[in-house]
């Protein structure tokens, strides 16, 4: 039984993964279920303490992933509507692939910031700290989901 509990944790993770890049799915929150259910193997791979570590990081995580690119948009001179736009790019463009995801979110600031009625060169400098600010916050979340990985490959 203790292999189902490492192969469903695994595969959480990695579902996390993917949720670190794709915006419909949260990442770090379901790679730590992941986590967590590994307690329910035989033998718990991980302390009281471990887990309340990890799900405090997780927290700011999610928190973080939410306002580094708000960060990011005000430190550039943005407004919200380059938030919107970055997130809304990053959606509509992630289909078209690993181009899409590079470049989807800064069309979308540029563009939001545009449809806020910002001229082209401020609007142009808000995409550049939002596309920033996005960059880090799936950076951000890629790596704890990672860490998350690597203690459950660990505990085997």
């Amino acid at each position: 039984m203790d292999w189902f509990w490492i192969i469903l944790g695994i595969l959480l993770i990695l579902l996390g993964i993917a949720g670190s890049l794709l915006p419909v799915l949260p990442g770090p929150p379901i790679a730590f279920i992941g986590l967590l259910l590994q307690q329910l193997r035989t033998e718990h791979p991980f302390t009281s303490g471990f887990i309340w570590i990890w799900a405090g990081i997780v927290l700011l995580t999610v928190l973080f992933d939410y306002l580094i690119p708000i960060w990011g948009t005000k430190r550039f001179g943005g407004t919200k509507y380059g938030a919107w736009g970055c997130t809304l790019g990053f959606i509509l463009a992630f289909w078209m692939g690993p181009w899409g995801v590079i470049f989807g979110p800064f069309i979308g600031a540029f563009v939001g910031e545009l449809i806020g009625g910002q001229d082209s060169a401020r609007s142009f400098k808000a995409a550049v700290g939002s596309f920033i600010g996005f960059l880090l916050g799936s950076f951000l979340k890629i790596v704890a989901c990672f860490m998350m990985l690597y203690y459950l490959i660990k505990s085997i």
